[in-house]
């Protein structure tokens, strides 16, 4: 069965080049082999990096991906998936609902659909906005529930992305206390959507430091860096994430364009 791009070592990754060729995964027995390549790939990236795959927690992407597929990804284990779209990922958890799947939005919100995600979300990874805070936590405070959050930042520097400038996220992670039903675990980024390792690398150390510099300042939560897709998920690794993003490494490629769910067609 055919993977994305085969782990490399450091010196050699090449985290987008190329179109990696997914293969798509249908039954349970296709959703483990996928499963045990990826984190095959995880295990080695952590090794190459000194690190305990303890540490590193997978995530799949499951956007697109009609739900009779995701009954068999469950039957495979997955019990973890993240979505883009508040609309798809809304019909996904109450059409799923009799499964025992943590729903994470990793995508942009606006404030109109906060009621939805305050409803359904075990966490959303792309808070960047005050107002967007705002509006969850009044939803979850009249709903009596709380609500997991990663900031996101923009650390390409990339308009086409969405995030915080890394220049304003102290300040922003500042004034998340005052938002109760919101508990800061820590960042989120999209790495810059290139085939120059060094740059994707240098996203990843700039979303570094500004964990470190919340964990010093007791704004970050517990310090989470939720960074690396199917393309660049070895180098986030080995940059010290503890959260890959990872889809079509483990659903298969999907048929509409990355563009309609992530700015900059970066691949998940």
């Amino acid at each position: 069965m055919t993977q994305d791009s085969p782990s490399t070592p450091d010196s050699q990754a090449s985290p987008t080049a190329g179109s990696p060729r997914f293969t798509t995964a249908i039954t349970p027995e296709d959703f483990a082999h996928n499963l045990a390549a990826v984190r095959a790939r995880l295990e080695a990236a952590a090794e190459r990096a000194g690190r305990d795959t303890s540490e590193i927690r997978l995530l799949p992407v499951s956007k697109t991906v009609p739900e009779e597929r995701l009954r068999a990804a469950v039957a495979a284990g997955i019990t973890e998936m993240g979505e883009n779209k508040v609309q798809e990922a809304k019909r996904k958890s109450e059409n799923l609902a009799d499964l025992p799947i943590h729903w994470a939005l990793i995508g942009h919100l606006q404030t109109n659909k906060a009621k939805d995600v305050a409803a359904f979300a075990h966490e959303f990874q792309a808070l960047d906005s005050l107002r967007v805070a705002e509006a969850l936590d009044r939803r979850l405070q009249s709903l009596g529930r709380s609500l997991d959050v990663y900031v996101q930042v923009n650390s390409s520097g990339e308009a086409s992305k969405f995030g915080l400038e890394p220049a304003d996220v102290p300040a922003f992670l500042a004034a998340l206390p005052a938002y109760s039903a919101l508990r800061v675990r820590g960042l989120m980024t999209l790495a810059a959507h290139t085939d120059d390792a060094a740059r994707v690398r240098d996203c990843f150390t700039t979303m570094r430091q500004l964990r470190d510099a919340g964990l010093q300042a007791g704004t970050v939560g517990d310090g989470q860096l939720s960074m690396g897709m199917s393309g660049d998920f070895e180098l986030a690794i080995e940059g010290g994430s503890t959260c890959v993003r990872v889809g079509q490494a483990i659903f298969g490629a999907r048929a509409t364009p990355d563009s309609l769910y992530w700015p900059g067609s970066q691949q998940a």
